[in-house]
């Protein structure tokens, strides 16, 4: 199982969004979702989220929260943990990204493009201003087949 992490970055009701369309091979293909990536060996989740943000937009996190914990299981596909972040505060100048196309997406307007099902779930969940709270999604293909939430008030 791999531990990854992603990050909404939030600026004037928009979230900072990846169309993820130029890497082979990538199970989120097509899909927007925010920015974010696998661990390095000895990472803290706070490390790697503020490496895999730098990464691929060139932002230096400020402020930043752990919102809550994923587990995406899909068939065909390596299961990941994911540590779910927003930030509100950063510093920097977007930079091109080698993995997808960046753009300012408005919150209302997020169930008009292309996301994972799953996605969905969690998006309420930080418009909610949730408690911290794990969402387990289970995949065949494209299709979300189960998911249980459990919010920790």
């Amino acid at each position: 199982m791999k531990l990854s992490t992603l990050c909404y970055i939030e600026e004037n009701s928009s979230y900072l969004m990846m169309l993820r369309n130029k890497k082979e091979n990538d199970v989120n293909s097509g899909k927007w979702i925010g920015p974010g990536g696998k661990f390095e060996d000895g990472e803290s989740p706070e490390e790697c989220v503020c490496r895999e943000v730098y990464e691929e937009t060139g932002l230096i996190l400020d402020s930043y929260a752990l919102r809550g914990v994923i587990t995406f299981a899909s068939e065909g596909w390596e299961d990941e943990i994911i540590f779910l972040y927003t930030a509100d505060k950063y510093h920097g100048s977007i930079t091109s990204c080698d993995e997808g196309d960046l753009k300012w997406i408005k919150k209302d307007e997020l169930s008009s493009i292309n996301l994972w099902e799953g996605d969905k779930i969690f998006l309420k969940l930080l418009a909610e201003n949730s408690p911290f709270f794990s969402l387990k999604l289970s995949y065949k293909g494209d299709e979300l087949v189960d998911k249980s939430l459990i919010v920790y008030e």
